[in-house]
């Protein structure tokens, strides 16, 4: 049996596994370099009602997130809301059917009357595990058997019940059920603070809200009050922005089917965005959702879709402030949950040592400031929002594993570690400020068709260009010529308890490796660093304006030939229109790509992604039906 214990958040929105290495949690990456996995299942449904686990195997994750725009009622997502739920005791809010009468367990239909597939949240969630479990695995190499699995603290019994039986159906042994704001204070290092300190643990995800009071005691987390809102979250604040997106683009868009005929009706623009094509709604989304998520950062982005609805193509500004102000109702609506948890818990604000934020909608300014606000103190936003609770529970594994026992923190990285990547790019493997020992690593492929070797060039500072960093060595390692993107190196950095910087590079292929000792990566003099930290500040906009054009120039250089090849396969299953925006917004990638312009490259590549994505559909369906028919089936 293995010894090791994973942790996994198995999350409404997305999910994460991570496992203890050299008395460090590690969140596991799958074979894209993503630690976070959508926690979505696509059925590929046939006739006759086939089984999930049938040949048409159901696809998880970020691919079948992407399925939701064409096939929605054959998408799961949120799919966690009806773990241990009978019918009525959860209302059908989602796109996909429940099935079953009144008081009987959750059951989702999938398919028509000539497809239909009835499974239970449990199987639907263990897709979703076991996909993380060969994610695991993969970058293990070895067999992972155990877990620790997070639930909401308010969880009942019949709902944690459920969430084990989905661990035992992915093939894990539950070793414990560990409630999330437990997970969470454990990333944050709380368990560090003094006894009978109080904790607030405020955790807005996609779907869900969660407002916990912990109190610790010896060592361990007891739950004084739980509050929250299992229908509110970044869902929300996504539905309210694509209806104001809506309504701004039927208000301007003028002599097209948008447009407002009885101004009147206050709710025309809704209505007839309702009738858009399945597919421009998703974009319309998608695009919503980046924005949202780049105005945490900027306070205002530029939303493009080139031709949304047959001859309509939209392009305008959207500001931090107009996106806080649709938010703002929102967010207020966690405000009565978090006052009762006080009142519960029988404790004022004066009373809490920390509070702390879980949740990707904590990465919105508007929020941080309203957690503030309410609780009387700034919160502590220390840990990635997003990954505490996974942390968490794998630090938990650790304990029961007895791999914490004898970890021995000395100091912590001075400045990143990483390595140069194609276009000249600083590519950090161990940021800074990491506890040592450490170990962090990542996969790479060849630029190059052709290319017969990886030059790694270790590298340490905080700038976003390799060449204004400091080089700490260098070395190659050969591997069999391929066509590009398909020979894979792994890249492990390894600090070990003496601050001795190991670095690692293996061919997957054979197994081919080369290790590199450096010296000097933790032992940097304090003015050097200070150095390094205050021309990383200052070049900061000059150093991200040069990394954003080096990336899109490094997407457009791989979108124009894979988009001329796609044209010469499947282009005459294209219309001739169709055809003819490809080939122009092509050339608009290639002239921005010569001016040297970041945000017309941005643009143009994005136009292009766009333009494309009934020709990648094509490509698939052909390289498909091609996969069939050599094994038979067609």
């Amino acid at each position: 049996m293995s010894d090791i214990i994973a942790g996994i958040d198995l999350g409404t929105t997305n999910s994460l596994i991570g496992v203890m290495e050299t008395g460090f949690p590690i969140l596991l990456a799958d074979a894209d370099g993503e630690r976070l996995t959508p926690s979505v299942v696509h059925f590929s449904t046939g006739k006759n009602g086939e089984s999930i686990e049938s040949k048409n195997a159901p696809l998880v994750g970020r691919a079948a997130a992407r399925m939701r725009a064409i096939a929605l009622r054959e998408t799961v997502y949120s799919i966690k809301r009806f773990m241990g739920r009978r019918i009525g005791e959860e209302a059908d809010d989602v796109a996909y059917e429940i099935a079953g009468q009144r008081g009987a367990p959750v059951r989702v239909k999938i398919g028509d009357a000539e497809s239909q597939q009835f499974s239970s949240p449990e199987e639907i969630s263990s897709l979703i595990l076991k996909k993380l479990k060969r994610d695991a695995e993969r970058a293990l190499e070895r067999e992972v058997t155990r877990a620790v699995i997070t639930v909401p603290a308010y969880f009942n019994d019949a709902q944690r019940n459920a969430t084990k039986t989905a661990g035992e159906l992915a093939g894990f042994r539950v070793e414990r059920i560990v409630n999330e704001p437990t997970a969470a204070a454990l990333a944050y290092g709380l368990d560090k603070l003094g006894d009978k300190s109080k904790i607030a643990v405020f955790d807005l995800g996609g779907g869900t809200f969660d407002i916990s009071i912990l109190e610790l005691n010896k060592g361990v987390f007891q739950v004084l009050a739980t509050n929250g809102n299992t229908r509110l979250g970044g869902d929300d604040i996504d539905n309210a922005l694509v209806a104001h997106l809506a309504a701004t683009l039927f208000e301007t868009t003028k002599d097209t089917k948008f447009t407002k005929e009885n101004e009147n009706d206050e709710n025309e623009n809704l209505r007839e965005f309702r009738a858009l094509r399945g597919e421009s709604q998703a974009r319309l989304r998608e695009a919503a959702i980046a924005a949202k998520h780049r105005l945490s950062t900027e306070t205002e982005v530029e939303i493009a879709l080139p031709f949304l609805d047959e001859k309509t193509s939209v392009n305008f500004v959207l500001t931090r402030c107009e996106l806080e102000k649709i938010a703002r109702p929102i967010i207020e609506r966690t405000r009565a949950h978090c006052v009762r948890s006080l009142a519960d818990a029988k404790i004022s604000q004066r009373d809490l040592d920390e509070v702390i934020l879980v949740g990707g909608v904590t990465r919105m300014p508007l929020v941080r400031n309203f957690v503030a606000e309410i609780f009387g103190r700034e919160p502590n936003i220390s840990q990635n929002p997003d990954e505490a609770v996974a942390l968490g529970a794998t630090i938990q594994a650790g304990i029961l594993s007895g791999a914490i026992s004898n970890m021995v923190l000395l100091d912590v990285t001075p400045l990143s570690l990483g390595i140069e990547t194609f276009g000249g790019l600083m590519n950090v493997i161990i940021p800074r400020n990491s506890t040592i020992p450490c170990k962090a690593g990542e996969m790479f492929t060849n630029a190059l068709p052709g290319q017969r070797a990886m030059s790694i060039r270790v590298l340490q500072g905080e700038r976003e260009l390799a060449h204004d960093n400091w080089t700490l060595g260098n070395f190659e390692i050969d591997f069999e010529p391929l066509p590009k993107g398909q020979a894979r190196v792994g890249v492990q950095f390894e600090i070990d308890a003496n601050g001795i910087l190991h670095v690692l590079a293996r061919d997957v292929k054979t197994g081919r490796e080369k290790i590199v000792e450096v010296q000097s990566a933790v032992d940097v003099s304090d003015e050097a660093v200070e150095q390094m930290i205050a021309e990383s500040v200052e070049h900061a906009f000059d150093d991200m304006s040069a990394r954003i054009f080096a990336e899109a120039k490094i997407k457009a250089e791989e979108m124009l030939p894979a988009v001329r090849a796609a044209l010469e396969k499947v282009g005459a299953q294209l219309s001739a229109d169709e055809r003819a925006r490809i080939e122009a917004t092509a050339r608009e990638v290639a002239s921005a790509l010569d001016s040297g312009e970041v945000q017309r490259l941005k643009r143009a590549n994005a136009a292009l992604d766009e333009a494309t994505q009934n020709l990648a559909t094509l490509l698939i369906e052909q390289a498909m039906d091609e996969a069939l028919k050599r094994k038979g089936v067609l």
